[in-house]
């Protein structure tokens, strides 16, 4: 009895060590899956990794003016960019000095370029430092970012227009100006949101410095741009003198 009883005990023994071994390899395969994949993922980035991809602590350790030296160098070349919105804004003096109310809505128009670029960059660098998403799927997203922004433009033009009018007392064709150019600023600010972070990634620039700031330079231009000459236009439709 006590013989037959060891046996059993031995051979359920060597069944566990049997599934445990089992296991072990199983956990090796997925461990060695993972690392291809992961290697896979890193071919496909096109470009050389950045910095903080090297060594993700290289950030903590690096001291504040070795920050602001990797920085001043874009951020001023964005500033002087940014000088366009004031030739812009003389440019259109004339139009300015006889809609005075157009000037009401630079302020809101360009921190909406930015907060709808901003959340457009903040999904779009997350997505590529996550590996989910890489350069080979830049038109699909930038596709699908371009019409999510026309879509949210048009549900705020929807909203903002209207309430500018009737709630606001602004004119009706100033509140149109403002419904019309919000599509196309929502639009042309994810586009370029979207896409600046593939193209710093394909030339091997680190999208984290200069996508940011440089989608707030270009969306700012631009919509400021199209503001004005969505505005000369629906003037004229409605027969006002310019």
């Amino acid at each position: 009895m006590s013989s037959t009883h060891q046996s059993s005990e031995a051979s359920a023994l060597r069944e566990l060590k049997e599934i445990i071994q089992k296991q072990k390899l199983e956990i090796d395969s997925l461990k060695s899956a993972l690392k291809e994949k992961q290697s896979i993922t890193r071919s496909h980035g096109h470009g050389p990794p950045t910095q903080q991809e090297e060594d993700p602590n290289l950030y903590l350790a690096s001291p504040f003016y070795k920050i602001a030296l990797t920085r001043v160098g874009w951020l001023a070349l964005f500033l002087c960019s940014l000088s366009l919105t004031a030739v812009i804004m003389n440019g259109f003096e004339h139009t300015l000095s006889r809609q005075i109310e157009l000037a009401y809505f630079v302020p809101l128009l360009a921190g909406h370029g930015g907060n709808t670029g901003g959340q457009t960059v903040g999904s779009v660098l997350s997505a590529l430092s996550s590996g989910s998403v890489t350069t080979q799927d830049a038109l699909k997203i930038i596709k699908k970012e371009a019409m999510s922004g026309m879509l949210v433009g048009l549900l705020l033009g929807t909203l903002v227009g209207p309430l500018a009018h009737f709630v606001g007392g602004i004119s009706r064709h100033v509140s149109t100006v403002v419904f019309c150019t919000l599509p196309l600023l929502s639009t042309i600010a994810a586009t370029l949101a979207s896409s600046i972070p593939f193209a710093c990634k394909i030339v091997g620039l680190d999208p984290a410095i200069i996508a940011a700031p440089a989608m707030t330079t270009f969306v700012d231009v631009s919509g400021l741009l199209s503001y004005f000459l969505i505005a000369n236009k629906v003037f004229q439709w409605y027969g006002l003198e310019l």
